[in-house]
């Protein structure tokens, strides 16, 4: 199914909604969460709406690479995912999952939701046993009496005395919740709705949270930290999501860590290795009572053929440095199915529409590729330029601009007053990514990046020339700024360039052939 026939399919569904909603019988849903804000009671129904009829794309980003793995998977697929996923994170300063990187984690989400995303965020949580930051796995001859990791167990008293107020466990415990709710609540104050997964993942025994049965259990835990955040800090902006793994044996079987209906909104599963058993998805289904199911965790999507059977998954995330798990062609063959939905697809557009408009965000509306303003021909106007005492010579007298996918392939022509003409070509993407490359002076060695704006109006090229000068290596850095003027016909190059010489900026002038 083409991109049309996904938008028309959509919008004969979205006017039957629209229809209902006019005559009263839509039926609306209110999370768990007390007193929830309008955002996110409008995301979540949301999610009720398209259950059953669309899956969200969605990327998991490390907690100290802001975006960075949602904008691969945008360039390794060609598309760009729904949902926005990060972790409050738990590692040293340095490290992918940083617990420092905090407030970036707000700061991103903000302007994720801005343009577009959902976001959901989990947490491998500190086990109160130890202070942040610590490592992923236990060390080798670790303290097994004081587990500084997150992965690794209690002992049966230090889980009591977690779940049991008064106890040193248990104060330590609601000080690093507490630590947590300051962001929630940034992004509560924001108006962000956050698809919360906390203790993911909690019916397997490798978390120091999870596995655990009987009176002082997991269950009991998760309950707690939705009275912490529900009831003490009041808040309003949280979307419960309870995340659970394959019950790979008879004790891990969802009903064992079900916490009640009135703890969670959304069942989520983790899926590794393509294990998209129908008994697991069969039980969730039956576990939801009628609340949206989504797969919280996945190394590879699910294909076209695996949705069908199993409609009522409402989003997957593909955990980070995993997108290439699968093949380019493999997503072309799921994106191309009408009820797979990217950030960038009409019926996504529509569908999120009243959730935005709660909000106070406005509409979407579609997105160019991005550089598309700038493909072409452009041949340098040295009348119009504003040059100073430059001259030309550094300058290309034709730029010829051509975009693949999200690629953009800059090539610049330069004239040479003793030889055939030279060409210098730089194969850039738009992601901010450094590429090598040898300057025609002499060979020198440098480094360049093309990124755009967020609106796609502005490209930014920066470059660096390392060259030697008198047995001393002296850098030449050059910054510009590429914008579209007098309707498409001129390509303006602001350029600032620093070197041992001085700092020098000029503007050059192209022309569309």
């Amino acid at each position: 199914m083409n991109v049309f026939q996904k938008y028309l399919l959509f919008c004969t569904i979205w006017l039957f909604i629209l229809s209902e909603a006019a005559t009263g019988q839509e039926k609306t849903m209110s999370p768990v969460t007390k007193h929830a804000s309008p955002e996110a009671r409008a995301l979540l129904n949301f999610f009720y709406r398209i259950s059953g009829q669309y899956i969200l794309t969605g990327q998991h980003n490390y907690p100290d690479v802001k975006g960075r793995n949602t904008k691969f998977a945008e360039y390794y697929t060609g598309k760009m995912p729904v949902i926005y996923s990060t972790d409050w994170g738990f590692a040293k300063a340095g490290n992918t999952d940083s617990y420092l990187a905090r407030q970036d984690i707000v700061d991103e989400a903000i302007r994720q939701n801005k343009l577009g995303a959902i976001v959901t965020i989990c947490w491998h949580a500190v086990p109160p046993t130890a202070n942040e930051p610590v490592t992923f796995q236990p060390l080798p001859n670790a303290d097994t009496a004081a587990l500084a990791s997150v992965q690794g167990k209690l002992t049966d008293q230090q889980f009591k005395d977690v779940l049991t107020p008064g106890t040193v466990l248990y104060k330590h415990w609601c000080t690093q919740v507490d630590s947590i709710a300051v962001y929630l609540k940034k992004l509560q104050d924001a108006h962000v709705p956050v698809l919360w997964r906390p203790y993911h993942e909690m019916n397997g025994d490798w978390f120091w949270w999870g596995g655990r049965l009987g009176e002082y259990s997991t269950v009991k835990l998760y309950r707690q930290l939705f009275d912490r955040l529900v009831n003490y800090h009041k808040l309003n902006n949280l979307i419960w999501i309870w995340s659970v793994d394959r019950p790979g044996t008879p004790v891990r079987k969802f009903s064992n860590f079900y916490p009640g209906n009135g703890f969670l909104d959304i069942l989520a599963l983790d899926v590794y290795g393509s294990d998209f058993n129908q008994n697991y998805y069969d039980s969730l289904l039956s576990l939801s009572m009628g609340k949206p199911i989504v797969l919280g965790e996945v190394g590879n999507p699910p294909t076209p053929e695996i949705l069908k059977r199993q409609p009522k998954w409402s989003y997957y995330v593909i955990w980070a440095g995993m997108v290439r798990n699968t093949l380019k062609k493999q997503y072309e063959t799921l994106y191309n199915d009408s009820h797979v939905l990217c950030l960038d697809d009409a019926a996504y557009r529509i569908a999120i529409a009243p959730y935005r408009s709660a909000a106070g965000l406005s509409s979407l509306t579609m997105q160019m590729n991005r550089g598309s303003d700038f493909l072409g021909e452009w041949t340098l106007d040295e009348e119009k330029s504003k040059l100073e005492d430059a001259g030309t010579g550094n300058l290309p007298y034709k730029i010829k601009i051509i975009q693949k996918e999200k690629d953009i392939a800059i090539e610049r022509i330069r004239l040479s007053e003793y030889a055939d003409d030279m060409f210098v070509k730089e194969d850039l993407l738009l992601n901010g990514g450094e590429k090598e490359f040898l300057s025609p002076f002499g060979n020198a060695p440098g480094t360049i990046k093309a990124y755009s704006s967020e609106k796609g109006d502005t490209l930014f090229v920066d470059s660096k020339i390392s060259f030697k000068n008198a047995g001393k290596t002296n850098e030449w850095i050059t910054k510009e700024v590429w914008t579209i003027q007098d309707q498409g016909k001129v390509l303006s190059v602001r350029q600032t360039s620093a070197m041992f010489r001085g700092k020098k900026t000029i503007t050059a002038i192209f022309d569309k052939q």
